[in-house]
């Protein structure tokens, strides 16, 4: 059996550091599998099928382990359907650095940057 590990957010393995892209390395081959949009005005019951659908979709390939982040509702519903089937799932860590600037009006300019740190249990 393939060993499997499901990315299923909203951030294409195609733009991962490669720091991050090493870390998926122990639990084996790279999939993307696109978090779906979740509309703000998306019923619990509409949330719950989304989630429904894609998990079938998850357990298909039987993955080692999946990375689930994104829209909160969706996201936890999801994560806590896998773990009671016993699949492991994980989030990104990542430690954000910011540069702050003062622009001449008065406003503030911020840029931040996501540096990866590890994958973390849920």
């Amino acid at each position: 059996m393939k060993k499997i590990f499901i990315n299923h957010t909203n951030h294409p393995t195609a733009h991962w550091s490669g720091e991050q892209l090493s870390a998926t390395r122990i639990y084996g081959e790279l999939m993307d599998m696109a978090f779906p949009v979740v509309s703000a005005t998306a019923t619990v019951q509409e949330v719950r099928d989304m989630v429904q659908r894609n998990l079938k979709k998850i357990l298909e390939l039987e993955p080692a382990v999946v990375l689930c982040q994104g829209e909160l509702n969706y996201t936890f519903a999801m994560v806590e359907q896998l773990k009671s089937l016993g699949v492991k799932v994980v989030a990104a860590t990542s430690e954000r650095i910011v540069q702050e600037e003062i622009m001449p009006d008065g406003s503030t300019r911020q840029i931040s940057t996501f540096r990866f740190i590890q994958f973390r249990e849920y």
